[in-house]
């Protein structure tokens, strides 16, 4: 890890954010030739330093009138029950060596059980569920765990090649301590047939990567004539990392 500190136009210091090295091999390359929107998307020319000033290497400030325990149960935020299998999704963030990062927003979205999302652009012709938004957020706690609630995403089409279908996946969003830090990756789940015919979650060059990314099922966890459980830690650095878009 280097901190540097750079100087200002006005040649005073101000703060700069810990810059760390991607380790190669692991993380999906810009451009992936069976994912074909990145040859759209991919930068062709070098990338540019751009200066964090104080809004960037400060925030997100966040607090319990913001983010309610309500976020995290993606099946109550309507009157009535959303369709579909609900499931627990817990887990723990943690650094390279094991240590709980407390205090830390983790986002997700997903599809409805038929694999719809509720947005605008959306045209696949799965029924919309009028009790499920598909969005919900939590704070990690002092362990660094988070906890959701939800219902078990369908899969989708998206068009990437003949027949193409996306295995069933949450998003997750991780912030760091300031808005530059956030991290964006998916979980996926256990026995998914698509997974081998998905070029997103193969895009991963690491085999032991790509495993990371799916959770377990714990018996253990699951409740009851209630919800299946799945547990899935999500590691920010080092030689167990998650992988992260």
């Amino acid at each position: 890890m280097t901190t540097d500190v750079a100087a200002s136009i006005t040649g005073r210091r101000r703060p700069a954010l810990p810059s760390y090295e991607r380790p190669s091999g692991v993380h999906p390359p810009l451009d992936f030739a069976g994912y074909r929107s990145t040859e759209r998307r991919h930068p062709r020319g070098p990338l540019m330093l751009l200066p964090h000033r104080l809004t960037e290497v400060t925030g997100p400030l966040l607090g319990e009138e913001l983010i309610t325990p309500a976020d995290a149960d993606l099946t109550t935020q309507h009157a009535g029950e959303p369709v579909g299998q609900r499931i627990i999704v817990t887990g723990r963030v943690l650094d390279s060596d094991g240590r709980p990062v407390p205090d830390t927003l983790i986002e997700i979205w997903q599809a409805n059980a038929a694999g719809r999302y509720r947005h605008a652009r959306e045209h696949h012709p799965a029924p919309l569920d009028p009790n499920f938004d598909g969005i919900g957020r939590c704070i990690t706690d002092s362990a660094g765990r988070y906890r959701f609630v939800t219902i078990a995403p369908g899969s989708y089409p998206w068009g990437n090649h003949h027949n193409a279908w996306r295995p069933a996946h949450i998003h997750f969003s991780v912030f760091g301590h300031a808005f530059t830090q956030r991290l964006v990756t998916q979980m996926y789940f256990p026995g998914d047939p698509l997974l081998p015919l998905d070029p997103i979650f193969n895009s991963v060059p690491d085999e032991k990567a790509r495993q990371r990314l799916i959770a377990g099922f714990d018996i253990e966890l699951t409740q009851p004539e209630w919800a299946l459980g799945y547990r899935w830690d999500i590691v920010l650095r080092g030689r167990g990392a998650t992988v992260f878009q």
